[in-house]
């Protein structure tokens, strides 16, 4: 698909992936503990309780090398017994939250995140999972996934991880080319990942992932072609595709990538068109700005089917979900609240200390920040709004109550991004490139803001 160089530079702007809203910026600190808990304890108290299933999302930060590429919360460090005394303050934070949440809650979603899981040793990991399943009720049939450094992980390793109770595995390849991996300081073949991938499919585990990333420095379209050819040989269940934020004032580790060799912002839309392109023909489907999936994977049917939903670890099968974060720097959501725990190491583990909840910023929505999530979250998860929905839903007149959005969205149409009817937003297949900057629109927070450098750029 062509894309003018207008547009190009029109759209090269920052702004949210929108993995929540109001987006986590606008976390305010008088959030803390005290209002977690009454959230916590409105879940237990009500319906959803009994309804709604949990979504756990597990933060382990620690990492054995740096990738000069990433923005996560993480921790370098040879010192095997700052994971051990870890888990013991994360095995504190779920006894704190049993009280308020209620022991034996269902969850039907698991995911392990960092840093580097894998990290952990497999005692510790079958410990932590023990603790889980002791605390929770994992249903049968959930999606129980973890994400892996390929260069950590034998057969051995991926053998405890299905046996524990993981059935999803998340693999981190950003990139197979040599010189790109050397310039971001991450070194691993196709055929470690090959391998792995091979030996899990035969354990029984129901879905392998891949992440990847354009516009990382020194790759070129020629060297990004040879890549996605890679992968789609592999054939993996779900392809995660990022773009780069080079934020080197925001993360220190990308001081260490000399911003003469990124791609330009044309280069970085032309890797991102080869890959819709290179994936689309290898007949995955598009399920929206960052994630790909074949037509069986859950995630595509649960977009023919309208259950999409969005949340901090991206596109999700379970819609309206209530996530509870365990960890440093995790982030959550209980109803109409986000939250999230302490960014540093020494503080979280304080306030566990000290026999506290280690929430220490975050947000209880208003009216408006509801609606406007709803809009938000259809136009990425679905690429349509209708108005009829968010009427009955929010009580109120969509045309009346957004008609500066909508005159908003005029120049999009006449730039063939949106439709709009008389009772619909639609995103059309060029607007999927800059889904964000017509989501944006939306966004009371953005709009009145003009400070967005600390956002990504939306190509």
């Amino acid at each position: 698909m062509h894309i003018s160089s207008e547009l190009l530079q029109r759209f090269d702007v920052p702004g949210p992936r929108y993995t929540s809203y109001p987006t986590a910026d606008r976390f305010v600190d008088a959030y803390g503990e005290a209002q977690y808990i009454q959230a916590l304890d409105q879940r237990r108290l009500g319906a959803r309780a009994h309804v709604v299933p949990l979504s756990i999302y597990v933060h382990i930060p620690f990492c054995a090398s740096l990738c000069y590429y990433c923005a996560c919360n993480k921790i370098i460090t040879g010192n095997y017994g700052k994971a051990v005394s870890y888990l013991h303050h994360l095995k504190q934070e779920i006894s704190l939250l049993l009280p308020h949440l209620g022991k034996g809650q269902n969850v039907s979603q698991l995911h392990f995140g960092g840093g580097t899981p894998t990290f952990f040793k497999d005692p510790e990991l079958i410990d932590l999972m023990q603790t889980l399943k002791n605390a929770f009720h994992l249903q049968p049939g959930g999606e129980y996934s973890i994400e892996v450094d390929p260069r950590t992980v034998d057969n051995k390793r991926l053998q405890t991880l299905f046996d524990v109770g993981f059935n999803r595995l998340s693999l981190g390849v950003q990139d197979f080319d040599p010189q790109v991996q050397v310039a971001v300081h991450r070194e691993q073949t196709s055929s470690q990942v090959q391998d792995l991938m091979v030996a899990a499919r035969a354990m029984g585990f129901e879905s392998i992932n891949l992440d990847l990333i354009y516009g990382l420095p020194m790759q070129s379209e020629s060297s990004w072609a040879r890549t996605l050819d890679t992968v789609v040989a592999l054939k993996p269940d779900r392809v995660a595709l990022y773009g780069y934020a080079h934020l080197p004032a925001r993360f220190k580790p990308q001081r260490h990538i000399d911003a003469n060799t990124l791609p330009k912002a044309s280069q970085k839309t032309a890797m991102l068109a080869m890959a819709l392109d290179a994936m689309q023909a290898a007949g995955y489907v598009y399920i929206g700005m960052d994630h790909f999936a074949m037509p069986h994977d859950p995630l595509s049917i649960a977009k023919r089917q309208g259950r999409l939903h969005r949340n901090f670890q991206g596109y999700s099968t379970q819609p309206d979900c209530d996530l509870v974060s365990l960890g440093v720097s995790s982030i959550g959501s209980i109803g109409a609240n986000y939250v999230q725990n302490a960014k540093s190491l020494d503080e979280y583990e304080d306030l566990l200390n000290q026999g506290r909840l280690p929430v220490v910023r975050g947000i209880a929505m208003s009216r408006d920040d509801l609606t406007r999530r709803s809009i938000i979250m259809a136009l990425m998860c679905q690429g349509q709004v209708h108005f009829e929905s968010i009427e009955a839903a929010h009580l109120l007149n969509f045309k009346q109550s957004f008609s500066k959005e909508l005159a908003l969205l005029q120049p999009m149409t006449e730039q063939g991004l949106v439709r709009l009817t008389d009772q619909t937003i639609e995103v059309t297949e060029l607007g999927w490139y800059f889904v964000r900057a017509i989501a944006m629109v939306f966004d009371r927070y953005v709009q009145s803001d003009e400070q967005r450098a600390h956002f990504s750029k939306i190509l």
